[in-house]
């Protein structure tokens, strides 16, 4: 069987570390959609390690990862990643595994990406540059290159077709970005790349689980980025909730079994886009400083808000989670009052639906309170009856609310701190 791990929000809610945590218990950690715009954070031996393309699983000794042909690759990024992995003792020579399916980012992917987002002035979607929109554009556009093509002999050549196809698209843009300078690294990284262990993906994943291995695969951005059912246009340009795992992977929906899904005790947003329950105020900066909200690949200062269980009621069931996992619980723990939104008022209505266009929508969130914890530290607790009283009121309205189980509560980022409810 295969579960699946997955973000409920709109990313960075700690999928990286839960991922590490869990992988103790699987054969394979797989990853089945996304490019290197994920920063999986983890603290490993107290020191912190950003993944963005690798599945967060190599931490693990014996465990199998799988770069699926869902996931768009740069190049450049990947070879980092492992040279990076590699100084501190991590070797994935015998343990990486990459679709020859997976597609690939060109230089002149994210020269595209850059001048397409600055044409749109004002009305950015807030992309974080790294050329995967336009990499899936090819993608469907049944233009684009994968991993296998670099293992083909007139490699070069379907290389210069697609890039002579996007210099004449980059001459529509006023926009002058220099790629020229990015294509002796690329080469240099698909050198590299060739050397790796690239696997007909679906085959290989197939066969594994013929022979009873136990697989997790591993999202990347959050289920309100999904490109179909997110807060489009800003949203990602893959499909980042359980459906994407079929696809991303190549295994049929009767392999899926438990799936995980992960939300912050509050939100963040990285970037343009609706977040009904956003705050402005000296509350959004304090979750904004006591949870180090700033994007980990990107760096940019995450937007903050109150927990939304509209949406996440709504991703919830998109995916079919099973087992609910709640992180960052001990940021909340100065906060005399907390907020959940349990719906949205839009005009005269009042509603527990996501909108059509929640971007064109005036939503006015309507708010739960709830009375704060202090002076107890969820991160000082390691039992969960050691957890404060007011915490435990707090994840029983949420599992009402939300009709699913916490199985799991994060309380620092250690490792360590996670908290098994049942």
């Amino acid at each position: 069987m295969v579960d699946v791990l997955l973000g409920l929000q709109w990313g960075d809610e700690g999928k990286g570390k839960i991922v590490d945590y869990l992988a103790a218990r699987y054969d394979i950690i797989a990853r089945f959609q996304g490019g290197p715009n994920a920063g999986h954070t983890l603290y490993v031996k107290g020191q912190k390690v950003v993944l963005r393309t690798i599945p967060s699983g190599v931490f693990q000794e014996n465990k199998l990862n799988l770069i699926g042909n869902g996931v768009v690759i740069d190049p450049v990024t990947l070879k980092e990643e492992i040279e990076n992995l590699n100084a501190i003792g991590v070797s994935l020579s015998d343990n990486l595994f990459i679709s020859h399916k997976a597609h690939l980012i060109l230089p002149t992917h994210r020269a595209l990406d850059a001048a397409s987002e600055h044409a749109k002035g004002t009305e950015k979607i807030g992309s974080t540059l790294k050329g995967i929109g336009p990499a899936y554009m090819d993608k469907t556009g049944r233009n684009g290159l994968r991993v296998g093509d670099i293992l083909a002999k007139d490699w070069k050549a379907r290389y210069e077709k697609l890039k002579q196809k996007h210099l004449s698209m980059l001459a529509m843009y006023s926009e002058q970005v220099d790629w020229e300078s990015w294509e002796p690294a690329f080469f240099e990284a698909v050198a590299y790349l060739q050397s790796l262990n690239i696997v007909n993906g679906e085959y290989w994943l197939n066969e594994q689980i013929k022979a009873g291995k136990k697989v997790l695969a591993e999202g990347a951005q959050g289920s309100m980025l999904d490109v179909d059912y997110g807060t489009y246009p800003f949203v990602t340009s893959s499909n980042t909730i359980t459906a994407g795992v079929c696809t991303g992977l190549g295994i049929a929906p009767s392999a899926i079994g438990d799936v995980f899904g992960i939300t912050k005790a509050y939100c963040t947003r990285v970037g343009s886009g609706p977040f009904p329950t956003e705050l402005h105020d000296e509350v959004g900066e304090a979750l904004r400083v006591a949870g180090s909200e700033f994007g980990a690949v990107t760096k940019r200062p995450r937007r903050c808000g109150w927990i939304d269980l509209v949406a996440l009621k709504y991703t919830i069931m998109l995916s079919g989670v099973t087992r609910l996992i709640v992180t960052k619980a001990d940021v909340m723990d100065g906060f005399e009052t907390i907020k959940a939104a349990t719906a949205y008022k839009i005009g005269d209505e009042v509603t527990k639906e996501m909108p059509f266009d929640i971007c064109e929508a005036d939503i006015e969130a309507q708010y739960e309170s709830f009375k704060g914890w202090a002076p107890v530290k969820t991160s000082e607790c390691t039992t969960l009856e050691s957890l404060p009283e007011a915490f435990k009121n707090f994840c029983s309205f949420l599992e009402d609310y939300l009709e699913v189980k916490i199985q799991y509560v994060s309380n620092g980022t250690g490792r360590d701190n996670l908290l098994k409810l049942f």
